[in-house]
């Protein structure tokens, strides 16, 4: 049985602000995490990205709050120099797609960790990185 997922950017702001298109599902995704007893893993770089678009959309006080709030209530996880080296091999092997550092970094830890993606990104599924996704 799974005890976690590794979060993406794209549901972690979507949950905080009510004018994203995903706010709705990504609070509906957060309850079924918890009910599930599912524990949500951030990677450093996500948690980097998604602070930035916290801070730049929503303001330095939401950004410092929700920096808190992800301390409380999510395990971080630490990529390797390994990690970000098969990011780079992995992002080669892509292309024609516009892949993120961050996405590639948290497809490697979702691998090696065995854990699947909270996440609305197409890439994770061009990848092939198993996604979590809620019964809507």
């Amino acid at each position: 049985m799974r005890s976690a997922v590794l979060a993406d950017t794209g549901p972690l702001y979507a949950a905080l602000d009510p004018r994203d298109d995903k706010f709705e599902q990504a609070r509906e995704d957060a309850s079924r995490l918890n009910s599930e007893r599912l524990s949500v893993a951030v990677p450093f770089p996500i948690l980097c990205e998604s602070y930035s678009m916290v801070l730049y959309r929503l303001g330095a006080k939401r950004a410092q709050a929700w920096l808190g709030e992800v301390g409380d209530q999510a395990s971080l996880v630490n990529p390797t120099p390994q990690d970000y080296e098969a990011a780079a091999d992995l992002m080669s092997g892509y292309p024609d797609q516009r892949l993120s550092l961050f996405d590639a970094v948290t497809a490697i830890l979702s691998n090696r960790l065995m854990l699947p993606v909270w996440t609305y990104d197409h890439h994770f599924d061009v990848m092939r990185v198993e996604v979590w996704r809620s019964e809507r």
